[in-house]
Parts: structure tokens; sequence; C-alpha cells
């Protein structure tokens, strides 16, 4: 079980949040296991400063994701509270799922076993998940997003664009995005067109950390 963190100085509160905008970013683009000295360049920091304020690499990535999910976690409670419909909830959530680009371009082993160890990730993690659970109920009970979906389907669809994106030229990476999702949510929208095959994906499903 790890400790939890005490109260930074503004300055050491500076340094960390340069740091893990630094590491999401460096994670998202390359994965988990780029050079230590990089993230710390990244961030304008000295390597001595992340090293302060991260003992590890395993530190850092525990640090990285708890403060992704409690983003998502911000951001999908306002979205719920905010949007008129749940289906304009859902839209919202999916253009900020900053979570799931991280997670999929970190995912490795070693981020794995990080994340699903620390009691307090793992918690953020469910909380985030059983809100999304939940837009995807009150979506389907408006009838505005077809039944035959779950969070798992979701989180694939979205897998799906993260990795488009790194299929194109970098004119096109800019427009990739936008454009996959309006199609993607397209194809979700109730009445449904036609059956899917199988059955819906579910939390249960996912294997991201």
């Amino acid at each position: 079980m790890t400790k939890p963190e005490v109260p930074l100085r503004a300055d050491a509160r500076r340094n960390r949040d340069q740091i893990l905008v630094a590491a999401r970013e460096i994670f998202a683009e390359r994965g988990a296991e780029v050079p230590m000295e990089e993230i710390a360049r990244r961030a304008s920091v000295g390597v001595g400063t992340l090293y302060r304020r991260f003992v590890d690499r395993e530190a850092l990535i525990r640090a990285v994701f708890r403060d992704t999910f409690q983003a998502v976690a911000d951001e999908t409670r306002a979205a719920l509270a905010q949007e008129r419909t749940a289906w304009d909830a859902l839209m919202r959530i999916m253009r900020q799922s900053a979570w799931l680009h991280v997670s999929v371009q970190a995912k490795s082993s070693r981020v794995t076993a990080v994340v699903r160890d620390d009691e307090e990730t793992s918690r953020m993690r469910d909380e985030v998940l059983d809100m999304l659970d939940e837009v995807v109920r009150r979506a389907q009970d408006e009838g505005s997003l077809r039944g035959d979906v779950g969070v798992g389907d979701l989180a694939m669809l979205f897998v799906s664009v993260v990795h488009q994106v790194q299929s194109v030229t970098e004119d096109a990476a800019g427009l990739v995005p936008a454009r996959v999702l309006a199609i993607m949510m397209d194809g979700l929208r109730a009445p449904a067109p036609g059956e899917l095959p199988g059955r819906p994906l579910t939390r249960g499903d996912l294997e991201f950390p």
C-alpha cells in the first residue's frame, strides 16, 4: 500500500504538476519506458527535482494514472450535472477521454502491474467506470444510445481512434479524432440500423491498467 501524499509548497506543487503533464504526454506518445531524463527535460526541471518528487518510475506511473483518473472523474461528474441529455454527456466525455489515450499508449506488463497493485488508482479507475456505466444506462434509458452496446464497446472504439491517428500523415492527424468520433457516435445512436454480433462488451472485458 502506498503512503498518502503530503501537502506541497507552491513551487514544489508547480514542479510536480509540470512533471505530471510532461510524463502524461510522453507516456501517450511513446509509452512508459522513456528515460526519466527525457521526462525531466520536457518538464523543464532537473533530474534531481524529478526524483525528489517521484522516487522511481513506478511512483511516477502511479501519479500519472491517479492524476488522469481524477481529471476524468471530475469531467464525467461535470458532464452528468451540466449537459441537457445523457447523449450530450456521453459525447462530451468521449471527446475528453485522455485516460484511454494514456492507457492505450502506456500499456505494458509493468504499467499494468503498477496500476493494478495500487489501491488508490484501482479505486479511482473503478469510480470512473461506475460513472461511465451510469452514462451508458441513462443514454439507453432515454433512447438515444443503442441498447446492444456497453462501456467496453465504447472503450474499444476509442482505442481505434488512437491507433488511426498513428496511421495517417501529419497533416491528416489533426482531422482524424473528430471525424472518426463523429462517425463512431453516429453508429451508436438509437434506433440501431442492424444487430451487432455477439454480446455487449462490459468493463469486465477491458484490460486497461
